[in-house]
Parts: structure tokens; sequence; C-alpha cells
């Protein structure tokens, strides 16, 4: 797989004919979503969960979290997509930010429970092991694209990046940090714990549980996208001489340990 992986330079373009193109980004977004939503479904059936309050939540997570993906995204790239707007629609070209994904999914999960008078950590918890496994499928959409890779490696499984796709700090460097790799890698092994942790609820699961469950998920991954981050190359705002998903991701740790600490008292 590494021989592979430092060998391929793969292309973003999966299928072109006349007006038609089909990017490997898009597909792999698509393969990633469809992954998440049957591990989902299936966490919902074992713990007596309607499928069509799964099927309807669904919806609208995919729909707002995309949304909250590439708003997030512009945010963080203004000054390019106010020199580019026709730029600002392509979302099957790449640019969708996880953290704007799980902020917005956050919100439409909160107004889908108050609406449905459903139990939020329960779902969340149910939810989250999806997300993690769709992230972990869907960071493979970067490879294709060439982007969001980390510094130059000799290690070998460093992944050769072709020259327009290179930061002019780097021009002369041909092999980077699979950064896509450790995430995808990272997620998956975030997924197994959360599945291990569920599927030992041998009976219903409490509220206790889904809460230190969710919390679990938002903290293993907002301390795995913070280091990560250290060893990037793409351009992003600073604040406090952290780049700003090292910031969001900060936020949301501490977000995870209240979540935890609370599931104490429940």
């Amino acid at each position: 797989m590494f021989s592979y992986l430092h060998n391929f330079i793969p292309q973003s373009v999966l299928f072109h004919y006349g007006i038609i193109t089909i990017y490997w980004y898009g597909l792999v977004i698509v393969l990633g979503i469809l992954a998440a939503l049957f591990l989902i479904l299936c966490l919902a059936k074992r713990f007596g969960v309607e499928s069509e309050k799964v099927w309807d939540l669904s919806f609208y997570l995919v729909l707002f979290g995309i949304v909250g993906a590439r708003i997030y995204e512009i945010f963080l790239e203004f000054p390019y997509y106010i020199a580019h707007p026709n730029q600002i629609i392509k979302i099957w070209e790449g640019g969708l930010a996880i953290h704007g994904a799980i902020i917005a999914g956050a919100i439409t999960l909160f107004l889908f429970i108050k609406k449905n008078k459903l139990d939020f950590w329960k779902l969340a918890a149910i939810v989250v092991p999806g997300l993690a496994l769709g992230q972990a499928i869907g960071r493979w959409g970067n490879w294709f694209n060439q982007e969001l890779f980390g510094l130059p490696t000799n290690l070998p499984w460093g992944i050769p990046i072709e020259i327009q796709n290179r930061p002019l700090d780097y021009i002369n460097q041909s092999f980077f940090h699979p950064t896509f790799l450790y995430e995808s890698l990272g997620l998956c092994f975030i997924t197994l714990l959360l599945l291990i942790l569920l599927y030992k609820q041998k009976h219903d699961l409490t509220r206790k549980m889904a809460m230190k469950i969710t919390a679990i998920y938002l903290a293993l991954y907002s301390i795995l996208r913070f280091s990560l981050e250290f060893i990037k190359v793409d351009i992003t705002p600073l604040f406090l001489g952290l780049r700003w998903p090292q910031i969001i991701s900060l936020v949301i740790l501490i977000i995870a340990v209240i979540i935890y600490k609370k599931s104490s008292h429940v």
C-alpha cells in the first residue's frame, strides 16, 4: 500500500464525456455518506430508534452538513472566493470543511430532536460512529484532489504532489506527508472504539453512556485534528499563533470535556 501511495499520482476526474464530468472527490464523499448512513441505521435498529426518523434526520444532516461545511470553507478561504465567486457552488471539486459540517450537524440534530421530542444524546451517540466512518472514507477525496497534504517528507509512504499543487515554499520538493491517510486511520480507530463501547451496551443505551460516547468522539477527533494541523501546509487564518482549525478543535475539546463531566451527574 505504501509503495502504491509513494509512486501513484491520482487524477481528480473519474469520468468525462461532453458536458458530464464526474470527480473522484464527489464519488468518495457520496460513498462516505452512504457508509455513514448504513452504520447509523444499523445502530438505530439495535437501540430501538425508528428507521423512518433516522432517514428523516439523515436527510437534514447531509443537506445542512454540506451547507455548513461549504460556508466554513468559504470563511477559511474568503479572499479566494471573493476573487472567484463562480467557485462557491462547485462543491464537487472539493472544499468541504468537516468542522463546519460538525457545527451545522449539531444544530440540525438539536432542532430535529426538539421538534420530534426525541432523546438528543441517544441519537447523537448513534450518529457519531457513522460520522467518524464517513469522515474516514471522505478524507480520501483530498488525495485525489492533491490537497490538504503535509510537510515534505522522505518517509516511504510520502505521496508525490504535482508541481502545480505545491506551495511556493516547497516548489522543489516532490513528496509530502499524506495527512489524509493519517486522519483516515485515526478516524477508523475512533469508529472502532465507539462501536465497541456501543455494542457493550447489552440492553438500551443509557443517557449517561450516550453522553460519554459523544464526548469521546468530539475529544479524540479534536486532538487528532489539532495535532495534524502542525504539519499541514495549506494557507488558513491564524489566531494567537495557531491555525484556525486548531482553535476550533480546542473549543470542541473543551465542550467534550464539559459533556463528559456532566455525564457523571446524570
